[in-house]
């Protein structure tokens, strides 16, 4: 490795903006696919999965230096935490 030379993603700080994205489209799609699964065994369980759906995608598009966003994620993630565990202790 030569001295002179930064590594890519130093030298373009926008890609870790993009796999950020990226990251947050795969979850949504991950818990569109465990909705759809637990949608065959049980209907409101199943509902309630994939309301979370648009809600994980429409967090991972918020600008980034949006004010409140880390509170607004961390809430969202905190309610989707709660909701999954009311649903396993109710089932």
């Amino acid at each position: 490795m030569t001295s002179g030379q930064d590594d890519h993603e130093d030298g373009d700080p926008g890609l870790a903006r993009a796999r950020t994205s990226l990251a947050w489209s795969r979850t949504a799609l991950s818990f569109a696919a465990v909705g759809g699964v637990v949608l065959k065994k049980d209907i409101i369980a199943g509902l309630i999965i994939l309301t979370a759906v648009p809600v994980i995608w429409w967090l991972g598009r918020l600008p980034h230096d949006r004010p409140g966003r880390l509170k607004l994620v961390t809430a969202t993630i905190v309610i989707i935490a709660l909701v999954a565990l009311a649903v396993v202790v109710t089932h």
